[in-house]
């Protein structure tokens, strides 16, 4: 058995879900299309800046070889509910369940990594260069070229034995390695992830405007465009609609994985705790998580607006709590937007206390956000 063969095989027992092998050439042929997203205002900056870094693996590693892709499935549906405690739920993204998924990869491809060290042993001066999506290279394009699966039009890397429904990781190395062959597009003149997208972010050809991707918009911490408050729902982190309307992923839903298995109570939280959640409480309760990576601030925003997209009129002396003590200019504002959403009718005390809390704000945004909670309270 050659060397490609015995890794594929050993990558089964370190509970590698997928491992395909690539060539290190470059992926310049994506250049026209990244540069024209980036004029058009559709990254999110969340990307790797450096384009030529993202594009040619030779300017990330000395002598590249060969790219090893490798992917892990992860579950879709959570088998045991949180108990019924009253209180509204948020819930965060699949994405988002269990352990940090960085650190489940980073793991996975230390022991291939040393799988092959100690396999290769008679190769002299071998090399390795893991990464996962924080890292220079395009995960998904260096996915589909290793034959894992290809590019469907939400713009995901989709596998036929998993759907989409999977985490990426490539290792770069200086051996040579025959390559596996890429699989071409398999959505045919499907559209439902374009036609159920809420902000119609995607573009159609496996782009997307990602400033109106909701996931993306879960993530930023500043305060959230109107438009999109409603679109997110009860989502704290993360979006699936695209993933759970996608035909290539019906009936998919592995739990393979201990380490990604979620904690009901956890990935779908009690609402109303959150939004005076501490900093330590915040890591002990969420800090695992991948969607922790943003820090409390935007968790706690999306959980003020999921409080108004469930129609939680309980959450209003809370809010009104948050107005009165939160330090955060965003949090307050967004929590007078909240109140004046839930508000049932005209109130006079109400309408003081808020242009008190206005005259405090120092920030024209903040001072904005209140004018209009007052003006919808006004209208009522």
């Amino acid at each position: 058995m050659d060397l490609k063969a015995t890794i594929k095989q050993h990558a089964k027992d370190l509970g590698i879900d997928k491992i395909g092998f690539t060539t290190a050439d470059n992926f310049a042929a994506l250049k026209p299309s990244l540069l024209a997203q980036k004029a058009a205002g559709h990254t999110t900056g969340f990307e790797h800046q450096n384009l030529d870094e993202r594009l040619y693996p030779d300017k990330i590693f000395d002598q590249p070889q060969s790219i090893i892709a490798i992917a892990l499935a992860y579950p879709s549906k959570i088998h045991d509910r949180p108990p019924r405690t009253g209180p509204k739920r948020g819930r965060f993204a699949r994405v988002s369940w269990g352990i940090d998924y960085h650190t489940v990869l980073d793991r996975k491809m230390a022991a291939l990594i040393h799988f092959i060290k100690k396999t290769a042993k008679s190769q002299t001066d071998i090399r390795f260069k893991p990464m996962v999506d924080t890292g220079e290279l395009i995960d998904v394009a260096v996915a589909q070229r290793a034959g894992l699966g290809f590019i469907g039009k939400n713009s995901l890397l989709i596998t036929p034995e998993f759907g989409s429904y999977v985490y990426l990781g490539e290792i770069i190395t200086n051996i040579k390695f025959a390559p596996d062959e890429p699989m071409s597009c398999q959505c045919g003149t499907c559209t439902r992830c374009i036609d159920f997208c809420p902000p119609h972010a995607l573009l159609g050809d496996g782009r997307m405007n990602g400033q109106r991707c909701l996931s993306y918009q879960t993530q930023t911490k500043g305060f959230m465009d109107p438009e999109f408050r409603p679109m997110i729902r009860n989502v704290l982190y993360g979006c699936d609609i695209c993933q759970q309307v996608c035909p290539f992923n019906k009936g998919k839903d592995f739990h393979v994985h201990p380490e990604m298995e979620p904690d009901p109570d956890t990935v779908m939280p009690e609402l109303i705790p959150m939004l005076t959640l501490s900093n330590k409480g915040f890591k002990n309760r969420f800090g695992k998580l991948a969607g922790a990576w943003r820090g409390k601030k935007p968790l706690q925003r999306n959980a003020i607006i999921a409080l108004v997209n469930l129609h939680d009129r309980s959450a209003v002396p809370h809010l009104l709590e948050v107005i009165d003590t939160d330090p955060r200019p965003m949090i307050r504002a967004t929590a007078a937007w909240a109140v004046s959403e839930l508000a049932a009718t005209p109130n006079a005390e109400l309408t003081t206390f808020l242009e008190k809390a206005q005259a405090k704000e120092t920030t024209a945004l903040a001072q904005a956000e209140f004018q209009k909670a007052l003006e919808r309270i006004a209208q009522r």
